[in-house]
């Protein structure tokens, strides 16, 4: 009967993508009538007759125009400041967002409308209001999943225009069913995404990186939060990415919102001027507290500016938007080739920070030959456990591949706990609610709530697209308490230089996604990163991935082949026994490296999914592990 019932699955997916792709485009008409009502109902009132747009003064914007004013073709001058805590993350936006006297670009893969997306688009608006051309690209998969929100954004203000990147079947909204179809009729189209973050204020300022606008990069979410960390630049670096995202924005796949079928057909439906009303927070206070610090200059200058760094070598690197249409194109993907360059050139050290420690050909070649050199570098990794991540389904290829990256590469491994205490520290920091609450704010409370607790769970980003989004919650763990997860992507290179981006380094940021982020080329901002990253490979933070110990010599060789002969197949991977396990620190010992020769006196195993409960998530881990290595470029 299941069988049946999935070929029935099949067929109406089949169907339907053959129905949405009869229609699929709208046209011309229908286009220019939502355009004329838009053209109509389009509010034109600028609050501000300033030439600066009232803008609100901004330290971080001043010393970004004042680098920007010493730089010259051949010395350039950057401001460069790394945002690994959330809170001067958020509040770093909100204070360019108010002091933006002429431009605000904003280019991101998620777009929720929970607090922190609703904080940051009503300050948008605002920013338009007082006369602040602003400009939103969003990937169409992960944002703005509503049509109302939608039809009002399309004609909120005459300054404030939104675009999304490669919509499925032409539309907003993708419904289960349409998910089904778009993999049934045009995969190659539909997995490829713009995985691209940045917001560029007056195109002298940008903030990259890993953040997309919801929640849990911010630790404001209530039960699953990210570690996460963006950098940001101002002065000549800042030009690529006002060219970068002109490229996207210009690309045939980003669309305006009346060339959407289901925003057009609701734009058509409700013709009139729309107000743009007041946002209704879950927690009001929180974000009034983060208001009132982006207009704090002692706040800016304790928290953001006093780690920043002037220095010259700075680079912006994206790939094109090409790299969706021709993924072998070299010059598409200049990103990720100038990455795998760097990290090819190593010669001590490499300290990498990935969720998702899948590598994608490429990445292996190059790891191989570091291995292989006279005198290996060192290669460190953070990364998340399967008790930390929300993407078992990778976990299970990373999983599956241990040994090859532990004996082969000679990666050290260290998997993030689930209730890491830098990242508990982080949380409370961030989402404490005291501080002043505003009048108007008051009345927000908790409207709303359940709608975007929905919508959270819906746009996550490591949703697999061969995936459902709650499929790909993260599995129940033994521990109780608040949950958090690694998403931060960087690279530290011999201590010389480096990098912070949105680039994961598996197949999908090889093939598939466009990516982008800042290389650095100054040792003190290296330092920086590497002890950041370097914290959170710490006993109290994450768990050390080792070999185990070969308690009867003769039965463990006997392991040690079954588990080689099993790891080796595409498909029945099932040796249950594998090369290396999750390792914890002894009380009283000191930490040390798994090749030190006192590892296993002062390290307890603690098994291969350390914290998880037994659930459907170990055993689908455990089945994709035997049975999905062919899937791995496209999750």
């Amino acid at each position: 009967m299941a069988p049946m019932r999935q070929r029935h699955l099949f067929f109406f997916a089949l169907l339907a993508a053959i129905s949405l792709l009869s229609g699929c485009s709208l046209s011309r008409a229908r286009v220019l009538k939502a355009d004329a009502i838009v053209a109509a109902d389009v509010d034109h009132t600028v609050s501000c007759d300033r030439a600066d747009h009232c803008a609100a003064p901004s330290s971080l914007l001043d010393a970004a125009q004042s680098a920007m004013a010493e730089s010259t073709d051949a010395q350039p001058m950057n401001v460069v400041t790394l945002l690994g805590d959330s809170e001067p993350a958020m509040v770093a936006r909100l204070n360019l967002i108010r002091g933006a006297r002429q431009s605000i670009d904003v280019q991101t893969y998620i777009w929720d409308q929970d607090d922190a997306g609703q904080l940051v688009l009503d300050e948008l608006v605002k920013a338009a209001q007082r006369g602040v051309k602003v400009r939103i690209l969003a990937d169409q998969l992960s944002s703005f999943n509503d049509l109302d929100l939608l039809s009002r954004l399309a004609r909120v203000h005459s300054d404030f225009e939104v675009r999304m990147y490669n919509p499925t079947f032409h539309k907003a909204q993708t419904p289960p069913l349409e998910f089904a179809a778009s993999i049934v009729c045009c995969f190659l189209k539909f997995n490829q995404r713009m995985h691209n973050k940045l917001i560029l204020i007056d195109g002298s300022i940008g903030i990259t990186g890993g953040r997309n606008y919801q929640d849990r990069y911010f630790n404001w979410d209530n039960e699953f939060n990210y570690l996460d960390r963006d950098v940001m630049v101002g002065g000549a670096a800042a030009k690529a990415m006002a060219h970068s995202f002109d490229l996207f924005w210009q690309h045939k796949r980003s669309k305006p919102l009346t060339q959407l079928r289901d925003v057009n057909s609701r734009i058509l439906a409700t013709p009139g001027p729309i107000a743009w009303p007041q946002p209704h927070y879950e927690h009001p206070s929180r974000v009034a507290r983060v208001l009132q610090e982006a207009g704090d200059n002692d706040w800016i200058e304790d928290n953001i500016l006093a780690d920043s760094l002037r220095t010259s070598q700075v680079e912006y690197f994206s790939d094109l938007p090409a790299k969706t249409q021709q993924p072998q194109k070299r010059d598409a993907r200049e990103f990720t080739a100038r990455v795998m360059r760097l990290v090819g050139g190593a010669k001590h050290e490499v300290v990498l920070q990935t969720p998702y420690l899948v590598m994608s050909k490429r990445a292996q070649n190059i790891f191989k030959r570091l291995r292989e050199s006279e005198t290996p570098p060192r290669i460190v990794v953070s990364t998340n456990s399967l008790a930390s991540t929300d993407a078992f389904a990778v976990y299970a290829l990373s999983y599956k591949h241990r040994k090859r990256y532990l004996k082969n590469y000679g990666f050290e491994i260290y998997e993030m706990k689930p209730h890491a205490e830098s990242a508990v520290e982080a949380y409370a920091d961030a989402s404490s609610d005291d501080g002043p609450m505003a009048p108007e704010q008051q009345a927000g409370g908790n409207k709303g709530s359940s709608h975007r607790r929905s919508a959270l769970i819906r746009n996550t980003e490591s949703r697999a697209l061969l995936g459902s989004a709650r499929s790909n919650l993260p599995a129940p763990l033994s521990s109780e308490g608040r949950r958090f997860g690694l998403h931060a992507k960087s690279i530290v290179v011999d201590d010389n230089f480096a990098m912070v981006g949105s680039h994961n380094f598996d197949p999908r940021s090889d093939h598939y996604n466009t990516e982008a982020g800042v290389i650095v080329y100054d040792r003190r901002f290296a330092d920086q990163l590497r002890s950041d990253i370097l914290d959170n490979t710490q006993p109290d933070n994450a768990w050390v991935i080792a070999p185990r110990k070969a308690s009867i010599p003769v039965l463990g060789k006997i392991n040690e082949a079954l588990s080689d002969i099993s790891e080796s197949l595409p498909l029945f991977d099932l040796w249950p026994y594998r090369y290396a396990t999750s390792y914890d620190l002894k009380a009283g010992c000191t930490p040390m490296r798994p090749s030190d020769p006192g590892f296993f006196a002062c390290y307890e195993p603690v098994g291969d999914f350390p914290d998880v409960a037994l659930s459907g998530k170990l055993i689908y881990t455990r089945v994709i592990t035997a049975f999905g290595a062919g899937v791995q470029g496209v999750l």
